[in-house]
């Protein structure tokens, strides 16, 4: 039976428009990651108080990094293998449920130990970037998949920025009110987020369908991959590793920006609590458009050059944001930290757009476990600079040294990995030329 127009992936993103099925989902599930970005990274603005109160020192405040990126390593995978079988309707409504309890419980938190267990858990909500990405591929055709996964990731991706901004001042306005001191005002403060994501599980399950055609469980589908494993398939994918490997150095380091900055300047540069939030959050605010930016070029690219465009874009890409994190870490002043700052932020941010625009080529009946063996390599990434952090012999200035040189040189090996393939003459999944105008 042949579907309707309305029944099909839009070839257009018109994201002034709430119109259709596909629209609706494009705007819930961008906004349902921003919550949950905003939950995940609640707490990272206001780890100068908790560090104060816990009596936390540099190598456990390092643990607490690692911490809250690797929960998220193994529940990107599970939940791409979940989005493949049950849908990003379900499975996205689940994981906001459960998500939502430890971070509303950790407040409770009275130890270092228990502290490390909450925050730990809390990563879980991270492998709701999986389920955003898979849901935008479902609902957009190939000319403009990456625009809608880039810009739906971005907007998403702007809630650790918000959380930085916003946190410190609903832990000030619960102060303020008189119903706890300064030092308690982080228990109360993270109530909020976790009540936000309660709500929004209510409006994802409500709003949203897992195709134009409608829910898994009411559509015949293409079962060919499945029964073959689409988890399997998408490992035995080279691509799928240097995907993987490109999105630990920008996402990877996005979300350790996202952790470490407002100590950074509280420590580095003297700051004030409220304004190294604010410091951090203009980094985060440059979602709202460079990670959109990013898949639109990336689009743009493809369209002209095939996916060896996508490829190399994404190589220089990586290597300007090395260039500038290395930049970053040598700034002597306030003024040139935060100037730098930008520039790093606005092409590891076109980066991430950029590795997700590809993503949807790799194996199109895989593209949950693609989408999340690559998420899961960002947090694995960041998980593995977080050592840097919590090492006493090794200043934060100089971590984020290496971290740039790191960048610089995975942007060299996703260029000349595809260089060196492609003059092999290899064969991809998605042949360049359905990529090129008519």
């Amino acid at each position: 039976m042949a579907t309707t127009t309305a029944e099909q992936p839009l070839s257009k993103l018109n994201i002034f428009s709430g119109k259709g099925v596909q629209m609706r989902a494009f705007h819930i599930t961008w906004l349902t990651f921003f919550f949950c970005f905003f939950g995940w990274f609640g707490i990272a603005p206001l780890m100068p108080l908790v560090r104060e109160q816990l009596h936390l020192d540099k190598g456990q405040v390092g643990n607490i990094l690692i911490a809250s990126v690797s929960a998220t390593i193994l529940a990107r995978l599970l939940v791409g293998r979940l989005c493949d079988s049950l849908g990003p309707r379900l499975t996205y409504s689940m994981l906001l449920v459960i998500g939502a309890i430890p971070v509303m419980l950790i407040g409770l938190s009275n130890s270092y130990e228990s502290f490390l267990l909450f925050r730990f858990v809390i990563g879980i909500i991270g492998a709701s970037f999986v389920i955003t990405q898979f849901h935008t591929s479902m609902m957009f055709a190939p000319n403009v998949v990456g625009t809608a996964n880039a810009v739906a990731g971005g907007w998403g991706n702007l809630g650790g920025g918000i959380a930085n901004i916003a946190m410190p001042l609903v832990a000030g306005a619960f102060v303020s009110l008189g119903y706890v001191d300064k030092a308690n005002s982080w228990r109360l403060a993270m109530v909020v987020p976790g009540v936000i994501l309660l709500l929004m599980a209510v409006v994802y399950y409500k709003f949203t369908q897992d195709t134009p055609r409608g829910n898994f469980s009411d559509i015949q589908r293409d079962t060919t991959a499945k029964k073959k494993g689409t988890f399997a398939v998408a490992l035995k994918d080279y691509r799928t590793w240097i995907l993987a490997l490109a999105y630990g150095a920008c996402f990877g380091i996005e979300i350790t920006v996202d952790n470490v900055a407002s100590i950074y300047f509280v420590d580095h540069y003297k700051a004030t609590l409220v304004m190294a939030g604010l410091l951090a959050g203009f980094f985060g605010f440059m979602n709202i458009f460079a990670r959109g930016l990013g898949g639109y070029v990336s689009d743009i690219a493809g369209r002209a050059y095939g996916m060896s465009g996508k490829w190399y874009l994404l190589g220089v890409l990586l290597l300007l944001e090395g260039l500038g994190i290395a930049y970053f870490s040598q700034a002597g002043t306030l003024t040139l930290a935060i100037m730098t700052m930008l520039l790093f932020a606005l092409f590891l941010k076109m980066a991430n757009g950029c590795t997700y625009s590809i993503v949807p080529f790799v194996n199109k009946q895989a593209i949950g476990s693609v989408s999340g063996i690559v998420g899961a390599g960002g947090n694995l990434g960041a998980m593995l600079v977080g050592f840097l952090f919590k090492s006493e012999n090794i200043s934060y200035s100089t971590a984020f040294l290496y971290i740039g040189i790191g960048v610089a040189a995975t942007g060299a090996i996703v260029f000349l990995s595809r260089l060196l393939t492609t003059k092999t003459s290899e064969v991809p999944a998605l042949a360049d030329t359905e990529l090129q105008p008519a």
